[in-house]
């Protein structure tokens, strides 16, 4: 065993507590963990793979949440090609956002795309709140009605979350390994370098990012079906700070990681709110503890120890 495969069975067990454990708590919270992942697995292809620091991703979460939320009540869609919506209008809005970031870069880009993501966030509040419900959002979100099953009930939409999880994972991971994501690697490297050698740098870039946005709205669809409901807080950009510090937490640009980092994330959430209103500041100052000690996340700290531990040195 490598210390890839340490991490993929860390990520197994936690995935694997609602069939272990299978109260409801247990079982709504690796919900969470699981569409909170699809997001993460989407954003660090633009984030770790491609170098590319945004904060406008929830603005493709919360598109994805407000279409499938719409289609399925307002326009009487089923809740499988209004999730494909979602994440079409997702990638939609995520390409039409690199068209104008991918001008510039470094912190440049980063404040274009939170700019822009802010945007969308005020208009979802105000100038289209007859189809947002505005600051009030919309309840009632459905859920997949396949095969007779009841996936109201949380045991087995943990299947149905599992099934998606499993399928994004793999596609991310055939995406890291394609000349696609060998090529986004080497302009995160040298973007110079890279543009000289003939790459497209911008077409490349402009492509995961769309990749990125059809998870994102993926994602959000699944959340506002979990939840019952979606409002503009999905927009917002602490929405897409959350994901930074997921990502970071677990360890940019590794397969696995990003998994980890939700799962620590969500863990400490869903405990610190029971013990303080100032959770978040808490969780805060975690972050940046685990930062400064784990520059390279849980996945570059378990690597690491792995190493130590493994005769030979390097897995």
């Amino acid at each position: 065993m490598n210390a890839q495969r340490l991490l993929a069975l860390l990520v197994a067990i936690i995935i694997s507590v609602p069939l272990l454990f299978p109260d409801g708590q247990s079982v709504s919270l690796v919900n969470a963990i699981l569409i909170w992942s699809i997001f993460a697995i989407g954003f660090d292809l633009v984030f770790g793979v491609a170098g590319m620091l945004s904060f406008g991703h929830a603005a493709f979460f919360g598109v994805g949440a407000y279409t499938l939320s719409l289609l399925t009540m307002r326009m009487g869609w089923d809740f499988i090609p209004s999730l494909g919506a979602a994440g079409v209008v997702g990638g939609a809005v995520a390409l039409l956002f690199s068209y104008f970031a991918i001008r510039v870069s470094g912190l440049f880009f980063a404040l274009l795309t939170l700019a822009l993501s802010q945007l969308i966030y005020i208009m979802a509040g105000t100038k289209l709140r007859m189809l947002t419900g505005g600051v009030d959002g919309i309840a009632g979100v459905p859920r997949p009605d396949l095969f007779g099953i009841d996936f109201y009930d949380d045991g087995n939409y943990y299947f149905f979350l599992l099934a998606l999880f499993i399928l994004a994972l793999l596609i991310s991971g055939l995406i890291r390994i394609s000349p696609l994501g060998q090529a986004l690697k080497a302009i995160k490297s040298n973007e110079v370098r890279a543009e000289q050698i003939g790459f497209n740098v911008q077409r490349l870039q402009r492509s995961v990012f769309t990749i990125s946005g059809i998870y994102a709205g993926i994602s959000g669809g699944l959340l506002a079906s979990l939840i019952f409901y979606v409002g503009p807080q999905m927009l917002h950009w602490s929405t897409s700070g959350d994901i930074v510090i997921m990502v970071l937490l677990g360890g940019m640009g590794t397969l696995f990681g990003p998994i980890l980092g939700v799962a620590i994330f969500e863990i400490m959430r869903e405990w610190l709110s029971t013990q303080t209103s100032h959770w978040y500041g808490i969780l805060g100052l975690v972050f940046i503890i685990c930062t400064i000690g784990m520059p390279k996340g849980i996945a570059g700290l378990v690597t690491q120890l792995w190493d130590r531990i493994t005769p030979g040195g390097k897995s």
